[in-house]
């Protein structure tokens, strides 16, 4: 299924499998393998079940099932408090991640996104690169995750659902009748309880029901979205993934996943050095600064921490970067072998908005590096990164 076989656009929805449950067994390899639940007061029986993995669902818990119903359906049962601090960082790396096949990455929530793969690889297989997406979020991000593919976002929505975990499900205009149509109504993304109720007692108990149905009608019974709702069961939806539509950039980072796991400081130095390249082209390309920057770091047993630093003036440039995540790493790495490395900027602010208390004898040279980092900027994306090399200081009187 090559890129040229498809005439419009082609989406894709990237959705995570039991997000939360996953980001903890790889901060705890105890975990994995194991009916594992996140909830809400988890001491107290009253809580409410956030997540759970699939090894739990196989007993019968459920999202939004109580703790002690939970636990009644699952005896050995783990449960863990929600860290949402931990997801949100993961969730960074998550979409940095995408954003290395395409610009066009629409984040829909914190474990899912649409991409818009049309332009940039209209030549290559479309099975294949679900694929690779797929196997590399797993296997450098430890996240399973499912993938649909389609010429619109509702349709690419609806294919994501379909198979779980680790699916990937292509779902064409002209496969409607046979994939879409036949399921339940309540299967159809944007229709909640309520609303089913109300459908049903017009005899629509299909999604295929639906797209039969008099648009005048639904319009008439339920305003502009009765219409929405009869556009998106034939498959109409134009519309476009746009980035600029999530909340606006709260953090720009890099990672890598180690070919083989690293246990000597100055190879993991180079790597910093390499990351910190990275993410200052992603600052200046988002004209963003970070007075916060966080190092990750996954060691060979997918153990991982997160530590940051708040500084008192916002950076940008890759020297400064890399002096900040090289003192996370001093203090923090426990010198064990380190399968990932990551960096990035929290809590990013417009280049334009940034302040500094600057004072008489250092505010002229920040505004030269910063003008020379952004000439070296010019030139490197011009000419090459080779166009300039290191010379020496000449001495002599």
């Amino acid at each position: 299924m090559n890129g040229q076989d498809w005439k419009g656009r082609i989406i894709f929805h990237v959705d995570m499998n039991s997000f939360y449950a996953s980001v903890e067994s790889n901060h705890d390899s105890s975990l994995v393998g194991k009916p594992l639940a996140i909830a809400g007061n988890p001491k107290e029986r009253r809580g409410i079940v956030v997540t759970a993995s699939y090894e739990a669902r196989e007993y019968g818990v459920k999202t939004t099932m109580p703790v002690w119903q939970a636990l009644k359906k699952c005896p050995n049962l783990i449960i863990r408090p929600p860290d949402f601090n931990k997801y949100r960082a993961v969730s960074a790396e998550l979409f940095h991640f995408l954003e290395e096949y395409t610009d066009l990455v629409e984040p829909v929530s914190i474990d899912e996104g649409y991409m818009d793969v049309t332009s940039t690889f209209k030549e290559r297989n479309v099975l294949n690169m679900a694929e690779e997406i797929q196997n590399r979020l797993y296997k450098e991000l430890g996240l399973p995750s499912s993938i649909g593919i389609a010429p619109s976002k509702f349709l690419a929505k609806m294919a994501s659902d379909m198979k779980k975990p680790l699916g990937i499900t292509v779902l064409r205009k002209r496969e409607l009748s046979q994939k879409l149509w036949p399921l339940p109504v309540e299967d159809m993304h944007g229709i909640g309880a309520k609303t089913a109720e109300k459908l049903k007692m017009l005899n629509i108990y299909t999604i295929g029901d639906l797209a039969s149905y008099s648009s005048d009608s639904l319009k008439g019974r339920f305003g502009v979205m009765g219409q929405k709702l009869h556009e998106r069961a034939n498959g109409i939806d134009y519309r476009d993934v746009d980035p600029e539509s999530a909340k606006e950039v709260k953090s720009v980072g890099s990672s890598t996943t180690m070919s083989v796991d690293i246990d000597q400081k100055q190879e993991l130095l180079n790597v910093i050095w390499m990351l910190s390249e990275k993410v200052e082209a992603r600052l200046k390309q988002k004209q963003v600064c970070s007075a916060n920057f966080q190092i990750t770091i996954r060691y060979s047993n997918r153990k991982t921490i997160t530590r940051s630093k708040k500084l008192l003036n916002p950076l940008f440039t890759k020297e400064d970067i890399h002096t900040q995540a090289a003192d996370l790493l001093e203090r923090y790495w426990d010198g064990e072998a380190v399968r990932l490395l990551g960096i990035t900027g929290l809590e990013v602010i417009p280049i334009t908005d940034a302040y500094k208390q600057l004072d008489l004898f250092s505010y002229k040279k920040d505004i030269q590096d910063a003008n020379l980092s952004d000439t070296i900027s010019e030139l490197t994306n011009k000419y090459g990164k080779h166009i300039l090399k290191k010379g020496h200081r000449n001495n002599e009187s």
